[in-house]
């Protein structure tokens, strides 16, 4: 990372446990360039290093992420807007196919990018403030068209895009945007616990699942079965499962 993509997104690893911080409190954590390629950056670092068995998407001060940063778009030209649009992509798809578990802890507002950083990660825990909001189109631009409405629907996607429409953290939950609603005084402890457990697990067992569930809803029932028989084989010949049995019927 460079200095600017360093103070723009913070990384960490601490047992296992990756976390990538989104890092401009002080622009509500709006997404620009020097975001974009830390969150890059980071997502690389994290699947470079095989120490890490989970990865945690936060951001600090009281905000996710207030979408693109305008004042930044303002500056640039339609090759520089396009140019730093593809690098958003980037980041998103950097966060989407790490291999092994990313969680997305949102606390605040997450607008256009920051839903799209959320619907980039495995799932989402939210604090009951939590809202998400996706007004580009209310803006006269394009974004956040495509895996919002692989998760909550197509229907409600275009209600949100539209209309401007806000998603409360209850919301949220009912159309499986976020799977957890936790108060603010349980977060930390929440999410901690939630890490541990995934970072405990073995590794390969958690990358193949991973694996199959997402390559799987992209196939017919078929391929998905092929997927999934291609990763027991794998698991099979690669990892000391019985091992990882013999444990889990010592915890029962």
């Amino acid at each position: 990372m460079t200095e600017a993509n360093e103070q723009a997104v913070r990384y960490a690893v601490d047992g296992g446990i990756a976390t990538i911080t989104l890092n401009r409190p002080e622009a509500r954590n709006a997404l620009n360039l020097a975001m974009c390629e830390g969150l890059q950056a980071a997502a690389s670092a994290a699947a470079a290093n095989p120490e890490v068995r989970v990865v945690l998407v936060r951001a600090a001060g009281s905000v996710f992420c207030a979408g693109a940063d305008l004042k930044e778009r303002k500056t640039m030209d339609e090759s520089q807007v396009l140019a730093r649009r593809m690098r958003g992509f980037f980041a998103y798809e950097a966060l989407e196919s790490l291999p092994m578990p990313v969680i997305a802890v949102i606390e605040g507002a997450a607008a256009g990018s920051g839903v799209e950083i959320t619907a980039a990660c495995d799932f989402a825990v939210a604090t009951p403030d939590a809202t998400f909001w996706t007004p580009e189109a209310q803006w006269g631009t394009v974004g956040a068209t495509q895996r919002l409405s692989r998760i909550v629907g197509k229907r409600l996607a275009k209600d949100m895009m539209f209309t401007g429409r806000r998603l409360t953290a209850a919301e949220a939950l009912e159309v499986g945007l976020v799977t957890r609603i936790v108060a603010r005084d349980a977060l930390e402890a929440e999410v901690g616990q939630m890490a541990a457990t995934i970072a405990k697990a073995p590794p390969l067992g958690m990358r193949l699942a991973k694996r199959c569930i997402d390559r799987g809803i992209e196939l017919g029932p078929r391929g998905a079965l092929a997927e999934e028989l291609l990763a027991i084989e794998e698991n099979l010949a690669r990892s000391d499962w019985r091992s990882g049995i013999g444990a889990f019927g010592e915890t029962k």
